[in-house]
């Protein structure tokens, strides 16, 4: 595949377009534009996330899905592709129903702490959601693979997961929201 970044600066964005994987031109304000940098930035989250220590599989789990939001981001810069299918929601659905099966069942809401790599966890979890956000305001407008919500939709839920997984298995436990405090 030769090189594909030999120059790093083109300045061809220098006016406030930056151009797709399809070769076309948009405006960086474009809400195309928005979910890719969302998808990038949660990429980056999960990257931070994963400099945590945590149980084996895991982190092999979250390593795979940031090749996935890769090929999400190029399932954006390229409109009318489909690089995300029903597999990867079903990877998620499957290590949710793995990961949440050891865990107790929640009787309050869970506070993002317990631990560094649990907080981590959160952060990628509502970073997540903005994912979800960003792409569902460019559906309103374009047609978006269905997958792609659903398979964001259901990372943040595995992200919830693993912030459970992680906070348990440090031995600090999850920080719970309490009605009756101060």
């Amino acid at each position: 595949m030769g090189h594909r970044l030999s120059k790093i600066y083109t300045r061809t964005g220098d006016a406030g377009t930056t151009g797709l994987g399809d070769g076309s031109r948009i405006a960086k304000t474009n809400p195309r534009m928005h979910a890719i940098g969302e998808v990038d930035e949660l990429n980056c989250s999960i990257g931070l996330m994963l400099t945590e220590t945590m149980r084996p599989g895991l982190a092999e789990l979250f390593l795979d899905i940031q090749h996935d939001l890769f090929d999400l981001g190029g399932e954006l810069s390229i409109p009318a592709s489909t690089f995300i299918h029903e597999a990867a929601v079903n990877k998620l659905e499957q290590a949710i129903d793995l990961y949440n099966d050891d865990l107790p069942p929640l009787k309050e809401f869970v506070l993002p702490g317990g631990s560094r790599g649990a907080a981590l966890a959160h952060m990628a979890r509502a970073v997540c959601r903005r994912v979800e956000r960003a792409v569902l305001e460019l559906a309103a407008t374009e047609t978006i693979n269905p997958h792609t919500t659903t398979f964001i939709n259901r990372l943040s839920d595995l992200l919830f997961v693993a912030a459970r997984v992680i906070a348990r298995d440090s031995g600090a436990g999850e920080v719970m929201w309490s009605r009756k405090r101060g």
